[in-house]
């Protein structure tokens, strides 16, 4: 009798732990590269409230499975974690979906066509965004409020060039903003003016957007909604399960409302500006503050312009203009992004410095190690946005400092297509120089810097294994000793880019313990022709182990 108690005794408890340990998701038969230096691969895994729970083999699952858990056979499929975009412009990515777009716009005809199009649907709202290249054009040269005036009398239109360093302005903005031929460049900026007149042509540079940013309106916060959800569903199609944005309060307080209304699809790591320092330390704001889906901490300040607009700092003159070296911001010029640095560093920030010629660069590199002497010892993880241009003798400076270079490897074959042009041969052997940088023992994290390049992040891969710029001129690579591995460029995407957030002990791999934040993809990215991978399509995108994409596909 006694016996038969204890069996029945010990089959309840059997029972019960098995339920107890009854996973919500298990995947079974898959090609899993799990970004995890102790279990590099793995067929299987368990998901549990959110995380995963175990990570093997398919037979190692089954106690896993109970009478409620969803079990996914991936037939081969190969699967990846969530992957990390470093840098955003995410809500202005929002905004550009549902703007005028003329990225692809080949000559100044089609340019101003698009406008004209965009004016005729809504002829009093202000007309941004735009994303233009005067590169695509016969000639390359800057447009013009000419190009667009006759158009839009009474629209005001302010649209960028794709890396956000310039913009042009019809007349009727230029008359709003108060610029005439007497206006002076501010610091840090250039109004751009015609050689024979000296009048303002409509474009502006760096600091001189400020004239007309003073005037424009800020979006409500419907709008800032709408973008924000557009943005997500960008994300989410494309395998990103966090983003790592250059955000601002308005962006943070658009962030908290789609969390308490369950529509968050993606983690959120906010940069604010530099410019809040003060405001941030008497609020006592640390890197990594928050929670599972919205973090804040780092702060973002600029250093120089870039190498579109001509604005990136540099040593030496740029070829295509030898008046000029570029500008350094005038938070540089004026003292202000020292102060901000040192005081951001003190009360335990990171500090994330748009940075792109080799000065800039260089100058940073000072500025860390002038903070990492004179004050307290802290995991700092200070990041340089971009680090496009290095001197070479600056690598083994990041390596030494820690800093880590956040860069962007679409940048790489999109602007490789003229970058020679600017500052020529000798400089660009040290431009976007992703394995200079590895082997220099400097950590690298990728992401889009959307939306001056495409939020993609397979084509970001794809630059940086291949380097083959877009115009298609470069079949073997554009300057190929800096080309990287898959591996590389996956880590890139992932375990790095938690590290660069401080979150690399709850994403970033598929590991026991972390996020259940993974990616079905189309192919296998190891083993196909690299130039294929600019191809590969998501079929099912996964957050806190609930599907969140599903391609139509699949």
């Amino acid at each position: 009798m006694k016996n038969h108690l204890l069996c029945c005794c010990l089959l309840v408890f059997s029972i019960s732990l098995t339920f107890s340990q009854s996973a919500d998701l298990v995947v079974i038969n898959a090609r899993i590269w799990t970004g995890d230096q102790a279990n590099p691969s793995a067929e299987a895994f368990a998901v549990k409230d959110g995380k995963f729970v175990l990570v093997g083999k398919t037979e190692e699952t089954m106690h896993w499975i109970g009478k409620n858990t969803r079990v996914i056979n991936a037939q081969g499929k190969r699967i990846l974690p969530g992957l990390i975009d470093n840098h955003t412009h995410f809500l202005s990515g929002g905004f550009q979906l549902q703007s005028v777009d003329l990225r692809d716009a080949k000559t100044e005809g089609e340019f101003a066509a698009r406008i004209k199009e965009r004016a005729e649907k809504y002829p009093v709202r202000w007309m941004t965004g735009g994303d233009w290249d005067h590169d695509n054009w016969p000639g390359g040269n800057l447009p013009t409020k000419e190009l667009v005036d006759r158009y839009t009398p009474g629209t005001p239109v302010f649209v960028s060039r794709y890396d956000g360093h310039m913009a042009l302005a019809n007349s009727f903005v230029l008359k709003l903003a108060g610029i005439t031929k007497e206006t002076p460049d501010p610091p840090g900026g250039t109004i751009v003016r015609d050689k024979e007149t000296g009048e303002a042509t409509g474009v502006l540079k760096d600091e001189a957007m400020s004239y007309v940013y003073r005037h424009m309106p800020d979006p409500s916060d419907p709008e800032l909604m709408e973008a924000a959800e557009l943005a997500l569903a960008e994300a989410r199609k494309y395998g990103l399960t966090s983003i790592q944005d250059m955000s601002f309060s308005s962006h943070l307080k658009t962030y908290r409302k789609l969390k308490e209304q369950g529509k968050l699809t993606a983690r959120m790591y906010c940069r604010l500006p530099i410019g809040m320092t003060d405001e941030l330390v008497k609020d006592g704001m640390k890197a990594g503050d928050g929670d599972d889906w919205i973090r804040t901490g780092s702060l973002k300040a600029f250093a120089d312009g870039s190498l579109g607009s001509s604005t990136a700092l540099f040593f030496e003159p740029y070829d295509s203009d030898p008046t000029t070296r570029g500008l350094p911001s005038d938070i540089i010029l004026d003292g202000r992004l020292e102060r901000w640095a040192d005081a951001a560093d003190k009360a335990g920030m990171q500090l994330s410095i748009h940075a792109i010629g080799d000065s800039a660069n260089s100058l940073m590199l000072d500025l860390f190690e002038r903070i990492i002497r004179n004050n307290p010892q802290w995991d700092r993880r200070f990041r340089i946005e971009h680090a496009q241009h290095i001197r070479p003798s600056d690598f083994r400076r990041f390596a030494r400092l820690g800093v880590i270079a956040s860069v962007q490897p679409y940048h790489a074959i999109d602007d490789g297509r003229w970058a020679e042009s600017r500052i020529g041969h000798e400089r660009c052997k040290s431009t976007y120089a992703f394995k200079s940088f590895l082997d220099a023992g400097v950590r690298i994290c990728f992401g889009s810097d959307w939306t001056v390049a495409p939020l993609n992040p397979f084509l970001g891969i794809y630059a940086a294994v291949t380097r083959r710029t877009t115009d298609g001129k470069n079949p073997g690579g554009w300057f190929p000793e800096q080309k990287i591995s898959v591996e590389d460029a996956l880590k890139a995407y992932t375990i790095n880019n938690a590290y660069a957030a401080f979150e690399e002990k709850v994403k970033g791999s598929i590991a026991p313990g972390k996020f259940a934040d993974f990616i079905v993809i189309d192919r296998d990215i190891f083993t196909i022709d690299p130039a294929e991978i600019e191809n590969t399509k998501v079929m099912s995108t996964f957050v806190d182990g609930n599907e969140v994409f599903r391609s139509e596909n699949n």
